[in-house]
């Protein structure tokens, strides 16, 4: 039997589908690491970040508008794997003084995850002519890269700090 051959726009597509899948579990993870930290500006930075993640949803939806598609999740092992090892930190590290900076480490291996497809989504968009969704595609991955950028700065002026015991 011989395999269809896949094309750039139905990578593209799947690609769509698996970043919100990630998106939607990040919505439903964020507040359980936000009651988990104890950091006051790190529980503010998970609390931004959910509402930027709401955003991220609604601006996805509009991409699946643009290329004609329904909005669709497909299951995104990579961000399953992560928010389980964020779960993990949460119980293997509660009440230690390491907490927060494994809840910090666990967010930016989210971040790292998300900059990487947004940014490979929007190069396939500009590359398929999608420039509409190639502009949204890389307004979230600017608010990505600057939540990843706040993240290392509470990381390095208090949390790891105070995880050192």
């Amino acid at each position: 039997m011989a395999k269809t051959t896949k094309t750039l726009d139905e990578l593209f597509h799947d690609t769509l589908k698996d970043v919100y899948f990630a998106e939607n579990k990040i919505v439903a993870t964020l507040p359980k690491m936000h009651t988990a930290a104890k950091n006051s500006e790190l529980k503010a930075a998970f609390e931004k970040h959910l509402g930027e993640t709401k955003v991220h949803i609604e601006r996805l939806e509009e991409v699946f508008k643009i290329i004609g598609k329904k909005p669709e999740k497909k299951t995104c092992a990579a961000i399953l794997g992560i928010t389980d090892e964020g779960d993990e930190i949460m119980e293997e590290y509660q009440g230690s003084p390491a907490l927060d900076a494994g809840l910090l480490a666990a967010a930016q291996a989210v971040e790292h995850y998300e900059m990487a497809r947004y940014g490979t989504l929007r190069t396939w968009a500009l590359e398929l002519g999608m420039k509409d969704a190639a502009k949204l595609l890389q307004t979230t991955l600017d608010e990505e890269q600057a939540t990843d950028i706040a993240l290392t700065g509470i990381a390095t002026s208090v949390v790891n700090q105070k995880a050192e015991g």
